[in-house]
């Protein structure tokens, strides 16, 4: 699966998943919608279209189910942070007076 940047006005980047027939779309909100069921001849023609975020109004949101998907822009802006700043350390939920944070 490999992602594919749309730069549109609502649409980011999609990858597509010919095994599970499974159309991820990033939106530039940051929205991640995972489309279940999607043919290879639909998911090519989206990638293949002048206007890919008219294709996925008129031809994918209102007709394959969909779920909410982790966001890959969001996981790779926190592992950048982490590689620079190192991984967050977790904090103790009460701390008693004179303890270090």
């Amino acid at each position: 699966m490999q992602r594919r940047l749309l730069r549109t006005d609502q649409l980011l980047a999609a990858t597509y998943d010919a095994r599970a027939s499974r159309l991820e779309i990033e939106f530039t909100n940051g929205d991640v919608r995972a489309y279940k069921a999607v043919p290879d001849e639909v998911a090519r023609r989206f990638f293949d279209a002048p206007n890919p975020a008219t294709f996925w109004e008129d031809r994918i949101a209102e007709e394959y189910p969909w779920e909410r998907a982790t966001g890959s822009r969001n996981a790779a802006a926190r592992a950048g942070l982490d590689a620079l700043f190192g991984a967050p350390t977790p904090t103790h939920p009460n701390p008693k007076k004179g303890d270090t944070p």
